[in-house]
């Protein structure tokens, strides 16, 4: 299906990084690195640089922490939003928000895609994706409070919930007004999972895609991860490049993601070996 994202129109056969911009002073990854504008803004110059195909700016980090209201985050993102837009103005920008108001305000600074990673915690985010065109990434929580921890989350079946959840989603979402190529939808990994849970949703990954939404993957440096290899955060690419390929293998389209070059070049591998995609040069052999 092709997928639209705004502005942008990408064929069906097309596999997009979407780089993380934080802006946070506390994010889990990289500690306030972008938190200052400029650095932020250096931050998007070098993920445009190596290949992203969209930026996914975020004003809160996901883990429990300091408050930060809806003002605050728009304060965080909207006219950060705005300043990117007017530097980039064909790259796609998603903000990460749950938050209705803060979706409208981003919209109208000129984001594209609305990314929702906490399945649906404001059932108004929808509306507000409708009412600016934009695009909507649907993700399964399991009616997790946002900014809250897993624990000890059951589920009778993980995949069927993640499923159910999100294709839910993508059809309320289609029922507001959001258009069906614009909507993508993403099992949220870590989000309202244990780790099995979160091993699980990779090994199983196909079912999702055999759904017919675009599936959206976020696996860089998360706990899943980190737990599976007893490794902290700094440590965790060699293991994100591995969840990378078997989820490549499946079909996701979209790859959220700290680093684009290693993570685009895992994508394409596993794509030019399923003969998705053509080697860039191939002379061995015939020269």
């Amino acid at each position: 299906m092709t997928l639209v994202l705004g502005r942008r129109s990408f064929p069906d056969d097309a596999t997009l990084m979407m780089a993380i911009v934080n802006r946070t002073p506390d994010s889990f990854y990289d500690r306030g690195a972008t938190w200052a504008e400029d650095k932020a803004l250096d931050r998007v110059a070098q993920v445009v640089e190596e290949g992203a195909e969209i930026v996914d700016i975020g004003g809160i980090k996901a883990a429990p922490g300091a408050d930060v209201d809806a003002d605050a985050e728009i304060g965080r993102v909207a006219s950060f939003v705005g300043r990117v837009r007017s530097a980039y103005p064909d790259l796609v920008i998603s903000v990460d928000t749950w938050r209705a108001e803060v979706g409208r305000v981003v919209c109208g600074e000129g984001a594209d895609v609305l990314n929702d990673a906490w399945g649906g915690a404001d059932p108004g985010l929808v509306d507000a994706a409708a009412e600016h065109g934009a695009a909507l990434v649907c993700t399964h929580t399991g009616g997790a409070t946002p900014r809250t921890r897993p624990y000890r989350v059951e589920y009778d079946d993980v995949v069927a919930a993640a499923i159910s959840d999100t294709v839910a989603y993508a059809e309320r979402a289609l029922a507001a007004g959001v258009a069906r190529e614009s909507i993508v939808i993403d099992p949220a990994h870590d989000f309202g999972k244990n780790t099995f849970h979160s091993l699980e949703v990779t090994r199983r990954l196909g079912e999702m895609v055999a759904t017919g939404w675009p599936v959206l993957v976020s696996l860089s440096n998360k706990d899943f991860v980190g737990e599976s290899l007893d490794l902290p955060v700094g440590e965790r690419l060699t293991g994100t490049l591995a969840a990378t390929a078997v989820c490549a293998l499946a079909g996701a389209r979209i790859y959220r993601v700290h680093e684009v070059t290693p993570t685009r070049q895992t994508v394409d591998m596993v794509d030019t070996i399923l003969g998705r995609r053509r080697p860039q040069r191939a002379i061995r052999g015939l020269q």
